[in-house]
């Protein structure tokens, strides 16, 4: 078997200095059931995962062979997660380590994972390596329903040559502005919280790096942004991209380049006064101010029907001018989370970040498990690298593994029964969380919308109608919500109360006291969608 903590090749003193070399990047404590420590003598493989859905695959795998902690605990969210010193300790303990990846974990879990593992334990991320076991991938498609152009940042290219890991950071810092007024870039999180990440009322401060203004994103990844300006004019505004590959290295200077945005006024008189010869009005689909790390440039990516990353076209910034049309004027929301921006009631030009939430991805939709059929091929991946890790377990984790696929099966099997039971007017999904995209794929369901398709703090008085207006039309009998997100989240409750709609639980990628497994969580889903949907 394997040595049980790899203490060969990592020395007590070194663990402890890895841990407490993470101690300022990691919060102290959680309000989550914390993980069981990894141990150098329990005499079993130990394993950690970033998840405990992935945390359940491997214990059915690996039996009493293994040991196995989740970095991420029971009810804690994957995607915003800040890790422990507990967690950082148990890294440094493990022999395997398992991710979901596909950019489903926040940055700083796999900054954590990868920083702190042993040299040459393997470092497994299933939703990329699972296709060599026959896992089905879809991309991220995301259904935007703007009348402006949905603008955010972008990571592109993964810079190997200079020595670039998934856990690397990409710095896209705004380093100058001119315009009539001040302009914001932030992020408005499901809950209506906010993330300032460029205000250019301050100035911009080269002595810390940009820091007050600057957007750390993975490699190869992007997100969304809400743009704001107060004054109506020609702004421009000064992107500065940077490549950290690593926390002891200094960043590396990836380009810089010179954006123009016509706010209320007409994008090619705005072209003219900026000097623009022959401009680029962008004015609807999706566009990115994107790092080109393999390029080494500053440039701007666009899709013009916002759907996804197949028809994307790059502009050279200097050309290119965001149009910020008279329509985008809105006003400043209820609530300290925007008084930034000016007192509620101001108005101001905004283009909103098309997806509500903390929302950095890439390009496939990492929510693999919702599809049965890919939890198998998690199964086999999980299954092969213990083996490789600990040969004489190779019998034991065969037959755990077997054994699960025919369970597995059974589960599978059991979800299309339970959709096939529900009339196919019926089969339609309203949720606040876009993870079912596998589940709707998988088993002729389709996602028909979510909580609001515009990040406001409260949706508009429109957006509450558009909603209710799809829930009459398609007369949809019940909408779903997380049960880890619906004491936080009151919109979609409400409307299905004005609407006569019911309000029934899913699981997305959590845990809790009712579901406490993989199975549990997938017959669960199964069980609501049948009975809330169902004739």
């Amino acid at each position: 078997m394997a040595a049980a903590s790899g203490a060969d090749a990592v020395s007590g003193v070194r663990r402890g200095l890895a841990a407490a070399g993470l101690a300022v990047a990691l919060t102290t404590g959680t309000a989550c059931t914390a993980s069981p420590l990894l141990s150098a003598d329990s005499g079993r493989l130990q394993v950690v995962t970033t998840t405990p859905l992935l945390a359940d695959l491997v214990g059915r795998v690996g039996g009493d062979r293994v040991d196995v902690a989740s970095i991420v605990r029971a009810g804690g969210d994957p995607h915003s997660y800040e890790p422990t010193l507990r967690d950082a300790r148990n890294v440094v303990y493990a022999d395997v380590a398992f991710s979901n990846y596909a950019l489903l974990e926040e940055h700083n879990v796999i900054r954590t994972l990868d920083a702190n593992l042993p040299a040459g334990a393997p470092n497994v991320s299933l939703a990329e390596e699972s296709v060599k076991y026959a896992a089905e991938l879809i991309p991220l498609v995301e259904h935007v329903d703007l009348d402006t152009v949905w603008l955010g940042m972008r990571a592109r290219g993964d810079a190997a040559e200079q020595g670039a890991t998934r856990a690397s950071q990409v710095l896209v810092s705004a380093v100058d502005a001119t315009g009539p007024g001040d302009v914001h870039a932030y992020l408005t999180g499901t809950f209506g919280d906010t993330d300032v990440y460029l205000d250019s009322s301050d100035g911009f401060d080269a002595a810390d790096g940009y820091g007050d203004d600057t957007m750390t994103l993975p490699v190869d990844a992007h997100t969304h942004l809400s743009w704001a300006f107060d004054e109506p004019g020609t702004y421009t505004l000064t992107f500065r991209a940077r490549l950290q590959v690593d926390s002891t290295s200094r960043p590396v200077d990836v380009g810089e380049a010179t954006v123009t945005f016509a706010v209320g006024v007409n994008p090619h008189e705005a072209a003219a006064e900026a000097g623009i010869t022959d401009p680029v009005v962008l004015s609807e689909g999706h566009a990115d101010v994107t790092a080109d790390l393999d390029e080494g440039a500053v440039v701007v990516v666009h899709d013009p029907s916002g759907g996804g990353e197949h028809t994307q076209t790059t502009y050279d910034a200097s050309r290119v001018v965001v149009d910020v049309p008279p329509r985008a004027l809105d006003e400043v929301p209820e609530g300290a989370g925007h008084d930034f921006l000016g007192r509620p009631g101001t108005r101001v030009y905004q283009l909103a970040q098309a997806v509500l939430g903390k929302h950095v991805h890439g390009e496939i939709d990492p929510h693999l498990w919702q599809d049965v059929g890919n939890t198998m091929a998690y199964a086999q991946l999980i299954r092969d690298t213990l083996i490789e890790a600990d040969p004489a377990g190779a019998r034991e984790y065969r037959a755990n593994t077997e054994a699960y696929l025919a369970e597995l099966e059974e589960v599978d099997a059991y979800v299309q029964a339970a959709i096939d039971a529900i009339p196919p007017a019926r089969r339609y999904l309203v949720t606040t969380h876009d993870a079912f995209g596998y589940l709707a794929a998988a088993y002729g369901i389709e996602v028909a919308g979510f909580v609001t398709p515009n990040p406001a703090v409260e949706p508009s008085l429109a957006d509450r109608r558009k909603l209710t207006q799809t829930l009459r039309t398609l007369e949809i009998p019940a909408v779903f919500l997380e049960p880890n997100l619906a004491a936080r989240s009151s919109t979609l409750s409400e409307l299905a109360a004005e609407t006569g709609v019911r309000v029934c639980a899913i699981y997305g990628d959590t845990f809790d006291d009712r579901v406490t497994s993989y199975v549990e969580l997938v017959r669960f889903n199964a069980d609501s969608l049948r009975e809330c949907l169902g004739p």
